[in-house]
């Protein structure tokens, strides 16, 4: 039940525009990081999911990356 919660939440902020709209940023990866913590969570289940979400997110935060990379869930 919480899993499904969770996948409907990260649904419900891509829906309502994502880190562009919340945050004014845009991600550093493809696929973003919410759709990466949705495959993993999907794939994992919650607490691994969650946590390969987490340490994606820690990455993301170069204001500095010129181009957008690709880093696929393993």
């Amino acid at each position: 039940m919480l899993k499904r919660f969770t996948l409907s939440a990260i649904r419900t902020y891509q829906a309502n525009g994502g880190a562009k709209a919340h945050f004014n940023l845009s991600c550093n990866f493809t696929p973003s990081c919410s759709e990466y913590t949705h495959q993993a969570i999907s794939k994992y289940g919650l607490c691994k999911g969650l946590w390969w979400g987490f340490k994606r997110i820690r990455r993301c935060n170069d204001p500095d990356c010129i181009d957008v990379k690709s880093d696929p869930l393993p």
